[in-house]
């Protein structure tokens, strides 16, 4: 690691087969905490590349436990996270409303490490207990059109930086992969990023691959549609700028979606909006983000039918039937 270090210290940034195996021999715990602390904090100081990312999300796919859905059109809704908002679990929120909406969802998702209150912390103080068994998961995707996967049960690399990563409680690289690792390799995704470098990064890497995806982007910092600002939208075909107003839906102080304190107060904010007890700011930075993932998939109309579909989802408690069912 040292050679390494003092490689990239002297500006000089790595192929993707070398961020490939760094990747994986950090998996493999070859490095000690140290070592790889260093190596992170690297990346704090200058932006990743497109090669270095490419390198790691190939090691993490290569090296995940596997995992066999029986889904073929399923979507994630999925923040890079680290966008130091501190907002309700948005993506999460709207994952249970298009599931709601008859759409299947692979969520993919982890503790927070520059957050409180990561979608794994809030499923876990819901009461979910984390799998990475085919036949649970597909179980929970049958009756609950949703299932859940908790990162470090399926990337070994994940596990082991853990703990790093909640120390250093830094935005880091590490932010930038969970997106774009899920096992389930859905055929959609809905990935929200904080900044528009990454999301150029992020259209790069992924106008290549086979799947569907929108990456979206609050232009004041979220990562996610926030309703704050005007959002940019990014596909394979271009991208767009959207007002709140476009979405169907009034501009939103950043106050009035922010998350609670403790995860057991964030939990209890998550569970009431499906309960039907939510703010219109709360309901509708979900509902917004939820209508566009729905629309994604061109199989339920335009973005208004869309919109209609994920009002009615959360308002008549299709949404929280969902969460109930991937409890019990």
């Amino acid at each position: 690691m040292k050679e390494i270090l003092e490689y990239l210290f002297n500006h000089h940034t790595l192929s993707k087969s070398e961020a490939k195996v760094i990747m994986t021999e950090i998996a493999q715990n070859k490095f000690n905490s140290t070592e790889v602390t260093a190596f992170v904090s690297i990346f704090l100081m200058r932006s990743i590349t497109l090669k270095e990312l490419e390198g790691f999300r190939e090691a993490l796919l290569q090296m995940a436990v596997p995992v066999l859905l029986e889904a073929n059109d399923a979507i994630d809704i999925v923040g890079t996270g680290g966008d130091g908002k501190n907002t309700i679990n948005i993506s999460t929120l709207a994952s249970f409303v298009v599931a709601g909406a008859g759409q299947k969802v692979t969520k993919h998702g982890n503790y927070g490490a520059s957050t409180l209150t990561g979608a794994s912390n809030v499923m876990e103080e819901l009461g979910y207990p984390f799998t990475n068994h085919a036949n649970r998961l597909n179980e929970d995707l049958d009756k609950a059109n949703i299932c859940f996967l908790h990162a470090p049960y399926f990337h070994p690399a994940l596990q082991s930086v853990g703990t790093l990563r909640k120390s250093l409680g830094l935005r880091t690289f590490f932010n930038l992969l969970g997106p774009l690792v899920n096992p389930a390799k859905p055929q959609f995704s809905v990935i929200g990023v904080y900044n528009l470098e990454i999301a150029r990064i992020y259209q790069y890497l992924l106008q290549n691959d086979d799947r569907e995806f929108i990456i979206v982007h609050g232009l004041d910092g979220y990562d996610e549609i926030s309703l704050t600002q005007d959002s940019k939208i990014i596909t394979k075909n271009g991208e767009e700028i959207f007002s709140p107003k476009d979405l169907g839906f009034e501009s939103i102080g950043p106050e009035k979606i922010m998350a609670g304190e403790t995860v057991r107060e964030s939990a209890r904010i998550f569970r009431n909006i499906l309960e039907g007890g939510g703010t219109y700011e709360q309901n509708a930075v979900v509902l917004a983000n939820a209508a566009v993932a729905l629309h994604h998939t061109e199989k339920f109309g335009s973005y208004d039918d869309c919109l209609l579909m994920a009002k009615e989802s959360l308002e008549s408690k299709k949404a929280l039937k969902s969460l109930e069912l991937l409890m019990n």
